[in-house]
């Protein structure tokens, strides 16, 4: 055939589009060209695909190809387009099925001797590609098991891109070759952290439960040695196995982060980026390809932030957007990047940069405008964003040595369950699914708003300006988690109190 016609997969961020791979062979001057806006990456995909063909005993014809990628005003990037552009070049001089390479998309980089090499992004490229209606995907060997993570549609695996040739009608003979290996990847836990060696913070505890509950956002204060950081990596541990499409999208963003993904996490992600980080590695970016920060890989799960006061203000303030929205849309100069950030933040901070500020027996060396400076990276909005601040002191002797056993991650975990599903039934002809992302609207005037006798706490506070209209919604969806978990039908005073408390340290 004169032209000859496959797909292959734009991505941008999570999302993407389907590009139409055309090839055209003229009797003029000899030359390959490759059009239709290819960055460098992909620019040099012409001599990846020159080599790789006649090292696959398929040798491009000698006349002039010009390879289209359709649509031509979408930027492209990385090397996933090669094998797309590889068949689609061949196809114009060596028999195959025309109607199979109509239907299937082509996903994967080529070696110089003609064997598939593994690329990043192939989950998120196969759902896009089954969202656009095909029914089949050839993907590198190496990425087989994360690509067939997708139901419903077709995968190839190859070795080699005679494999794929072959599989479209090519007549070439069979010959083996080592599949490329992808990139090596840590074996994960087991199982979670265990609760129950959490001692002597029985009210820390019961906070991280009602924030696991309601899925709110969590501020530990306190001295180092208090138990913080031990608490938060615990939290995943408590929250509710991922469902069928919470992890496709946790998966989708570790595939795109370079990960190598055998099957879908049910246990929700955890990161904790260092204190040095910056903007562009929390959010994500990238010069040519934009790759997805840890406020992405965070979605569905928890990011913690370890020693916040030593953050640099405008990383912490680039979370406020991402808070209320729970997406975050990353803008460069030739491209646009969108990531969910659907994640539930922990901050611990020290009371001081020496972090014995206020501790009981302890000898604070810092000067007063140090304290200052480094409580007030912590601004004021992203505060009010949180749903609950929780003061913590160190574990005393008794505690230590009087052998309590804590409460275990499984009985924590059948709690939040049990309070998440009280939530859903609930909320169940509403948008939203947990307490943390209800709007303050509905909370306030709803069918199940709190009768006024029960938020006079509440409205005492708001009044004295204790809290603003913001931090009034919040408190009332920590009422309702906590209100959940004691399997009651709506908040209390005492529980809006609690809540109050939680919130603000004030109780009326």
């Amino acid at each position: 055939m004169t032209v000859a016609r496959t797909w292959a997969v734009a991505l941008s961020g999570i999302a993407g589009e389907l590009v139409e791979v055309e090839a055209d062979l003229s009797s003029q001057i000899p030359e390959f060209r490759l059009i239709g806006l290819p960055d460098k990456a992909l620019g040099e995909a012409v001599q990846r695909v020159r080599n790789a063909c006649a090292n696959s005993d398929l040798p491009l014809p000698r006349r002039r190809l010009t390879v289209n990628l359709s649509p031509a005003s979408l930027p492209k990037n990385g090397s996933g387009f090669d094998v797309a552009i590889a068949i689609a070049s061949l196809a114009t001089d060596v028999p195959m099925d025309a109607a199979s390479l109509a239907a299937t998309v082509h996903i994967g980089e080529l070696g110089l001797d003609g064997r598939l090499r593994p690329v990043p992004g192939v989950l998120p490229a196969v759902l896009v590609a089954l969202r656009e209606g095909k029914r089949r995907a050839v993907v590198p060997r190496a990425n087989l098991d994360e690509a067939e993570l997708v139901d419903d549609i077709e995968v190839l695996g190859a070795i080699s891109l005679a494999d794929v040739a072959r599989w479209h009608g090519a007549d070439i003979e069979a010959r083996e070759q080592a599949v490329v290996p992808g990139p090596w990847r840590p074996a994960s836990p087991s199982s979670p952290l265990e609760l129950a060696e959490v001692i002597g913070q029985r009210d820390a505890v019961e906070a991280l439960v009602v924030a696991a509950a309601g899925g709110h956002h969590l501020l530990m204060s306190g001295p180092p040695g208090a138990g913080k950081t031990m608490l938060a990596r615990r939290l995943p541990g408590i929250l509710p196995p991922l469902a069928d499409d919470a992890a496709l999208a946790a998966a989708s963003i570790r595939s795109l982060a370079g990960e190598s993904i055998d099957a879908l996490p049910r246990v929700p992600p955890f990161e904790a980026p260092h204190h040095s980080a910056s903007v562009a590695a929390l959010v994500g970016g990238g010069s040519r390809v934009i790759r997805p920060g840890a406020i992405a890989r965070a979605s569905e799960g928890v990011l913690f932030l370890d020693e916040a006061g030593e953050f640099a203000a405008p990383a912490l303030d680039a979370l406020r957007q991402p808070l209320e929205t729970g997406s975050i849309t990353i803008h460069r100069a030739g491209a646009t990047a969108s990531f969910p950030a659907r994640f539930q933040l922990v901050i611990a901070t020290n009371p001081c940069p020496c972090g014995n500020y206020g501790v009981p027996g302890g000898a604070c060396i810092c000067p007063p405008q140090a304290i200052r400076r480094y409580l007030g990276r912590l601004s004021g909005p992203l505060i009010d964003r949180i749903d609950i601040e929780l003061a913590m002191t160190r574990v005393s002797s008794a505690h230590a040595g009087a052998g309590v056993t804590g409460v275990s991650t499984l009985v924590a975990r059948e709690r939040v369950l049990a309070a998440r599903d009280r939530a859903a039934r609930r909320l169940r002809s509403t948008p939203w699914r947990v307490n943390a992302d209800v709007s303050g609207e509905w909370l306030r005037h709803g069918p199940y708003a709190p009768p006024p006798i029960a938020r006079r706490p509440l409205d005492a506070a708001l009044h004295r300006g204790a809290i603003t209209l913001r931090g009034y919604d919040r408190v009332l969806r920590v009422a309702w988690s906590i209100s959940d978990l004691d399997a009651r039908d709506a908040p209390t005073v005492h529980d809006i109190g609690r809540a109050l408390y939680l919130k603000k340290g004030i109780t009326s």
